[in-house]
């Protein structure tokens, strides 16, 4: 260090070196530093050759050198930048100030010519990378612009229509594949709805058909108070048949819209099959038909009376509908497994085709149109049931052979399994 190179010679000046050396053989560390040192008074105790007649300072300003190192820059007489530290250190007995200097030039000049390459090529780089960088997302992009222009090209006509998926496996293949899907479900959905307007208009059509009908030709002849009764008799019939569907098409609205509110209380379930098949026995009646209701009485669940009563008289309705004259309806209840309420509903009909099994519980489907027409039924009682037992957390299940009838079943979880 530069402490350790000081000592004053015989004549009281300082020397810097090993005192082997001519005072002004300067140890060659120090070549490239400016070097000045004073005492505390500001006396110039030596100066190097580099610095020549300049000076680092006067007097020591307060509190420099004192503690560690004071550093600051500062510019000799030239307008030269240094780095200033400064010391105080005893050299002998004598406290003395050390200025050390070394010339911030270079560094400054470096500086320049970043600086100038910054100024005259950061423009230049800018432009080439805002070029690529939009030639790269024009690139990446045109994707996504292609499929925007797809799907606007997709209407409610024209839902069979899917983007197209080049690579399934990245974001853009992902985001496609999403969109056809809810393109998918749109189109089911338009389709469901348009089928059911359909046959919604149907089914309205034709009761108002007949009882136009009936009407005009009730009207073109003459008849007595006996006619005039059967005729009215047989347009209030398509008026109750009327009522019923407009009923069915209200509660599957209604159902869909999430207007129906479920209230939910312990139900016995074998009280329920008893309410539902008093309501059609006189229906079952007149057709020699015979409703059966067997079972233990400790079955409950927990669900809406109402609503889990209505899915049991569409169940019994439908098979009275279908079973025989004098035919048999047995409504079984009971618990299986300790959690499950069972509740079927066997009828003496023609059974139902496997093919037809998994479609019975859509809106409007019959198996055989006119028959069932005839019957009075649209299509819409085993979708209700259906929607009924699932507002109840259960499910429906159909099991039937052709020539043998069919079973419905519908399972409920059991009050204290809930």
């Amino acid at each position: 260090t530069v402490e350790g190179l000081l000592n004053f010679g015989p004549d009281g000046t300082v020397r810097l070196g090993t005192g082997h050396k001519d005072e002004d053989d300067e140890h060659e560390a120090e070549q490239e530093r400016f070097m000045e040192l004073r005492d505390l008074n500001g006396v110039l105790l030596y100066r190097n050759k580099r610095l020549g007649n300049w000076t680092l300072g006067g007097l020591p300003a307060p509190g420099e050198g004192r503690i560690g190192y004071s550093e600051r820059s500062a510019r000799l007489p030239d307008g030269s930048r240094i780095r200033l530290v400064s010391r105080i250190h005893t050299v002998g007995t004598r406290p003395t100030l050390i200025r050390l200097a070394h010339s911030e030039e270079p560094l400054w000049h470096e500086f320049g010519e970043l600086l100038t390459v910054l100024l005259l090529g950061l423009p230049v780089a800018l432009a080439v990378a805002g070029f690529g960088g939009y030639r790269l997302a024009r690139r990446t992009l045109a994707p996504l612009d292609s499929m925007a222009r797809r799907a606007e090209q997709i209407t409610a006509e024209r839902l069979s229509d899917r983007l197209p998926i080049e690579n399934p496996h990245d974001e853009l293949g992902h985001l496609a594949r999403v969109f056809n899907d809810t393109l998918a479900r749109l189109e089911r959905s338009f389709d469901q709805l348009r089928r059911f307007t359909a046959d919604a208009s149907h089914e309205l059509r034709t009761p108002l058909t007949t009882i136009r009908t009936v009407g005009e030709v009730r009207l073109q002849k003459e008849g007595n108070a006996e006619h005039y009764r059967d005729t009215i008799g047989s347009m209030l019939e398509e008026v109750n048949r009327l009522t019923g569907l407009v009923d069915d098409l209200l509660t599957i609205s209604r159902a869909d819209a999430g207007h129906i509110q479920v209230r939910l209380a312990n139900i016995s379930v074998l009280d329920l099959a008893r309410e539902s098949v008093a309501l059609l026995e006189a229906l079952a009646e007149e057709k020699g038909q015979h409703l059966v209701v067997e079972g233990g009485g400790g079955t409950v669940v927990y669900g809406d009376r109402l609503i889990l009563r209505q899915a049991l008289v569409n169940l019994i309705d439908n098979a009275v509908k279908h079973s025989p004259v004098g035919g048999r309806i047995s409504i079984r209840v009971e618990s299986r497994l300790g959690n499950e309420a069972v509740v079927e509903v066997q009828d003496s009909g023609p059974g139902i085709d496997p093919e037809h099994q998994s479609k019975v519980f859509d809106r409007f489907y019959r198996i055989d149109k006119a028959r069932s027409r005839d019957a009075g039924g649209a299509g819409l009682g085993l979708s209700i049931a259906k929607w009924a037992v699932e507002a109840n957390g259960g499910r429906i299940e159909l099991e039937s052979e052709q020539g043998k009838g069919c079973t419905f079943r519908i399972r409920l979880p059991l009050a204290h399994a809930q």
